[in-house]
């Protein structure tokens, strides 16, 4: 079985990667539970790929992680779910950078951290058949360490533009990645007085 790192990287690595290549595409966009039990499989391939000439190749590294990602992350979606109460008032164009920003400093953020991995498990603990119509699922893994137990959970959503599964949130632990970066966001905003564009260029110094 593949192992992995355990840390705030590899806990988000479900939804940093493209499905697995024993899995064909079309079977995959059908069945969200395969996609992610998958995942891991072709997160090792990247980082295998890119860990020996690491740091030298890390531009060509986060592009190969962000090429995986586009497919199976709704970015859109969750950096717009990020900005909370201030995306009504945002423009366009502000709402746009936001979600480069946004997209460009997760995949720098954990890519950097996911070069690495150890020798824990991962495990998916509750595949069950969808139902007719079903858009929306809950998808839960363990992280099994010396013997501790790290529960995730995925929320993928199926696209009805695409007909694809995708990743719209990540819960750690209990810990829900989403409405921890829309905190972060909002308190942003409020200590700028509002000044989006101060926050948004604050979040992209600080990826």
């Amino acid at each position: 079985m593949k192992r992995v790192k355990l840390n705030l990287a590899l806990l988000l690595a479900g939804i940093l990667t493209s499905l697995a290549p024993m899995v064909s595409a079309e079977n995959a966009m059908d069945d969200p539970y395969t996609q992610i039990e998958q995942v891991t499989g072709d997160l090792l391939t990247v980082i295998s790929s890119y860990s020996e000439g690491y740091p030298e190749n890390e531009q060509a590294y986060f592009l190969a992680l962000a090429e995986l990602m586009q497919e199976h992350v709704d970015f859109d979606y969750i950096a717009r779910q990020v900005m909370g109460p201030y995306k009504a008032q945002a423009t366009a164009q502000q709402r746009q950078l936001f979600e480069s920003v946004f997209r460009d400093g997760l995949i720098e953020t954990y890519g950097r951290g996911l070069i690495g991995y150890g020798d824990e498990e991962i495990v998916l603990v509750n595949r069950s058949d969808l139902k007719a119509g079903q858009r929306k699922v809950s998808v839960k893994q363990e992280i099994r360490s010396d013997g501790v137990v790290y529960p995730m959970e995925y929320s993928m959503a199926l696209s009805k533009r695409t007909g694809k599964w995708k990743a719209i949130n990540v819960i750690i632990n209990g810990i829900n990645m989403r409405n921890i970066f829309r905190s972060q966001f909002v308190n942003a905003a409020q200590k700028s007085g509002g000044d989006l564009d101060r926050v948004i260029a604050g979040w992209s110094a600080e990826s």
